[in-house]
């Protein structure tokens, strides 16, 4: 009897191939396909291309006025890849904006943070037999945490501490054996993390350490001894590295920096309230994960690879609390330790654990992605009839158009997670596989196919010409009030319109003003101005722009 064909099966654990096409599936759509949206995305890219146009890689500033809540790793680079890869496209004829080419630092760093991951979880698994499996739970539960879905393809200064801080785990499983590199590596990647974003994760990192050295009996020698003292000078030497040319450049700048980092936001209890909160949807699923290795790995606290991952998440989440500001993307760098610690779980996971998180992800992405497509279908064919109505409704005016790239792109992303569906070999991953896979369909289908229309609603490009348009060539003086600064960010990147601070005191200092409301708003700056525009997104019921000219000039 001949041999019968055997299905296909997807490996689990995946080959490095294998993960690198995933990893590279999710990074890379959506990073050039739209505008700067608000809020965090238009901030990055109106500092990168403010470093760009002025030279001044010291004080981060937005349309002009310095922005001291994020240090400047990240724009950085953000500048300097905006300015190198648009200006090389232009010499091969490719029109590459600025802010598409600035937004691949992103792609970079959480690349980086993906395959730093794996190299930490691999390093310090609990077990040489279990490396590869712990190693590539880390990297598909930080791809999959749903926190990441967007932010990881905007321009985010927390991507760069995320993958700092990856850096600083991977370097760690070294610290006994090559105490002085391992040491110096690790303060520089901490070092890193300060300079990208808030002080809190690469403080709460080395304090997570040394509560180990303190209590890990294979930690207290004096070769951690070592490994702390070159840590602590590394670190310490670059994270010095920008304050200090700040305090040169202007010490009222630099304690205006330290009063923003340093003083706590809110009340403890709020801030506390509102990460718990957050984290139940950003670090899905890593976190009941993580909860389940910490159980079922209690009588191990004893050891670094479980306590220093357990301490960071820990710490991290009670500074943040108490330091703030409540902010979504402050949870970023608490990925890395988070699924390190859940990574570990993976082996351990209960079978119907296992299969109900396997279920809700495969019911989830099937619906979502369904729902992407026959969005798809009702803008490009007015079928079914319901589906186009609620697309013009939200943007109206935007006029679709058939890409035939992006839509076998979408196709190929879909094809890719049916056969992980159906094919995956039997495994402790195959949950965190297929969540994984679901992610990168999802967030892939929605640029390819969705990304356009988002666009057209959520990018200030129109508001930008159109405010322009108003005001002419050379407008002069422009005062604004209540503007919120990721629409200032925006009015500056795409058409050079800068505004100062509307002083009441000097109502006419300008002659023109720009007033930023909602809709319903009545009240207008006074009978002394006359209005000449209001202006909106398309589909935006809510913002306006109030363009008034003084009526007495």
């Amino acid at each position: 009897m001949p041999p019968q064909p055997r299905l296909p099966r997807f490996a689990l654990p995946p080959s490095p191939l294998a993960l690198a096409a995933l990893a590279a599936a999710f990074v890379l759509p959506g990073l050039a396909g739209h505008d700067p949206w608000k809020s965090h995305d238009a901030l990055g890219i109106g500092i990168a291309w403010d470093m760009a146009q002025s030279g001044d890689a010291i004080v981060p500033r937005i349309a002009g006025n310095a922005w001291l809540a994020d240090p400047p790793l990240y724009h950085w680079f953000a500048a300097a890849l905006g300015s190198v890869v648009s200006a090389a496209g232009k010499l091969v004829g490719l029109a590459i904006e600025f802010h598409a080419a600035a937004r691949l630092a992103s792609g970079a760093f959480v690349a980086a943070a993906l395959w730093l991951v794996y190299i930490a979880a691999r390093d310090w698994s609990l077990g040489e037999e279990r490396s590869r499996l712990t190693a590539s739970g880390a990297l598909l539960l930080l791809l999959g945490c749903v926190g990441l879905l967007v932010h990881a393809h905007e321009a985010v200064p927390e991507l760069a501490a995320l993958a700092a801080v990856c850096g600083a785990f991977a370097v760690l499983p070294h610290a006994v054996r090559r105490p002085l590199a391992a040491g110096a590596l690790f303060g520089v990647s901490l070092g890193f993390a300060f300079l990208s974003s808030l002080w809190i994760p690469p403080a709460a990192v080395v304090a997570a350490v040394l509560v180990a050295f303190a209590a890990c009996p294979e930690w207290r020698n004096r070769r951690m001894a070592v490994f702390l003292a070159a840590a602590i000078a590394a670190g310490g030497a670059v994270s010095a590295t920008w304050p200090i040319a700040l305090y040169m450049r202007s010490p009222d700048l630099f304690f205006q920096w330290w009063r923003i980092n340093m003083e706590p936001y809110d009340t403890a209890s709020a801030n506390l309230r509102y990460f718990v909160v957050t984290l139940s949807w950003f670090a899905w699923p890593a976190w009941p994960l993580a909860l389940w290795a910490a159980w079922a790995l209690r009588r191990r606290f004893g050891d670094p690879r479980v306590l220093v991952p357990s301490a960071s998440v820990l710490l991290m989440v009670a500074a943040l609390a108490w330091w703030g500001p409540a902010l979504d993307v402050n949870l970023t760098a608490l990925l890395a330790p988070l699924v390190l610690l859940a990574s570990q779980g993976i082996p351990t996971l209960r079978r119907g654990a296992a299969a109900a998180l396997d279920w809700f992800g495969v019911v989830t992405f099937a619906f979502f992605a369904g729902l992407v497509w026959l969005g798809y279908a009702g803008m490009m064919t007015g079928i079914p009839p319901k589906v186009e109505a609620n697309f013009v409704r939200a943007a109206p005016g935007f006029a679709p158009h058939f890409e035939l790239a992006p839509f076998l792109f979408a196709l190929a992303l879909t094809a890719g997670w049916l056969f992980v569906v159906l094919f995956s070999a039997p495994s402790p991953l195959r949950s965190v596989a297929r969540w994984a896979a679901g992610m990168t369909l999802l967030w892939g289908t929605f640029s390819m196919l969705w990304m356009p229309w988002a666009d057209y609603q959520k990018s200030y490009r129109s508001v930008a010409h159109a405010l322009r348009e108003k005001v002419g060539a050379s407008p002069g003086c422009i005062a604004a009030r209540s503007l919120g600064v990721p629409q200032a960010a925006a009015f500056d990147y795409h058409e050079g319109l800068r505004t100062v601070p509307y002083d009441p005191r000097h109502p006419h200092a300008c002659r023109l003003l720009v007033v930023q409301g909602s809709a319903s708003d009545t009240e207008g700056p006074g009978s002394a101005w006359l209005r000449i525009a209001e202006l909106a997104r398309p589909g935006d019921r809510n913002e306006r722009h109030r363009l008034y000219r003084a009526a007495s000039r």
